[in-house]
C-alpha cells in the first residue's frame, strides 16, 4: 500500500460529520462549486457522456457540473450511507434527479464498469484516500478512451479561497485544510512518478494559491 502522505488528520465520516459537511457545503463552501465544475468542464475539454463525483459527500459539486453541462450525466459516489442519504436528498431538491444517482463506492474500488466514465472529478476526498497508486489506478481504469480526470482540492479563485477561509476560522479557529497550502517540490515529483507507473503519459499538476489539481487523460 503506498500511504496517502497528502492527509493531515483523520476525519470524521459518521452521521454528525456527514451532517456538518452538508452544512457548510451549502452555506460556506456554495459559491466554489459552480466555478470548480466550469473550470474542470473547460480544462479538460469534456462536458457530455458521463461524470463520476468520487467522495462526492453531499454531492454539491456533482450537482454544479449537472447544471453546467447539460448533455452529461452524473455519478455521486460516496462509501459513507449517511452521505448518500444527504446526497440523494439534494439531488432531489435540485431537481436532477433524473439526471444524477448516488452509489455507493470507494474510489480503491469503483462500482463502474471498465472505460465507461468520461470525466472524473473530486474535490477535497483525494486527501483521505488510504492508497493513492490503487485509487488512482482505479480511476484510469474506469475513464473511458479520451476520458480525463480533475482531482485535488482548491476553492475556484483566490477571492473565494479568501472568503471561506475567513468563515471557516471565523468559524473554528482550530480549522485545518490541506488546501490552504501550496504543494512541495517532492509530493509534486512522487505524483509524476505515480503517473508513470499507472502508465498516464498526458497529465498536468496545478498548483497555486487557489488551490492543487491533478488533470490527467487517458489516450484515445
Amino acid at each position: 500500500m503506498l500511504k496517502n502522505w497528502t492527509q493531515t488528520k483523520k476525519p470524521a465520516f459518521d452521521r454528525q460529520g456527514a451532517v456538518q459537511m452538508n452544512e457548510i457545503a451549502q452555506t460556506i463552501f456554495a459559491p466554489i462549486y459552480p466555478v470548480i465544475a466550469r473550470q474542470a468542464l473547460d480544462i479538460t475539454g469534456i462536458s457530455r457522456g458521463l461524470c463520476l463525483d468520487i467522495g462526492s459527500g453531499p454531492a454539491m459539486l456533482a450537482i454544479a457540473v449537472a447544471r453546467n453541462a447539460p448533455e452529461m450525466d452524473v455519478v455521486a459516489v460516496d462509501f459513507s450511507d449517511d452521505s448518500l442519504a444527504i446526497a440523494t436528498e439534494n439531488i432531489k431538491n435540485a431537481h436532477l434527479e433524473h439526471r444524477i444517482s448516488a452509489r455507493k463506492g470507494d474510489v480503491h474500488h469503483l462500482p463502474i464498469d471498465d472505460g465507461r466514465a468520461n470525466l472524473i472529478v473530486s474535490r477535497g476526498s483525494m486527501f483521505f484516500w488510504k492508497d493513492l497508486l490503487e485509487a488512482f489506478q482505479e480511476m484510469y481504469r474506469v475513464l473511458a478512451p479520451g476520458g480525463a480526470a480533475y482531482i485535488g482540492g482548491g476553492f475556484g479563485s483566490l477571492e473565494l479561497r479568501e472568503q471561506v477561509v475567513a468563515a471557516m476560522l471565523k468559524r473554528d479557529p482550530t480549522w485545518d485544510c490541506s488546501t490552504r497550502k501550496k504543494t512541495d517540490d517532492e509530493k509534486i515529483k512522487r505524483f509524476k512518478e505515480m503517473f508513470r507507473e499507472i502508465g498516464c503519459n498526458r497529465h498536468t499538476i496545478i498548483n497555486n494559491e487557489t488551490g492543487f489539481w491533478l488533470v490527467f487523460f487517458k489516450e484515445a
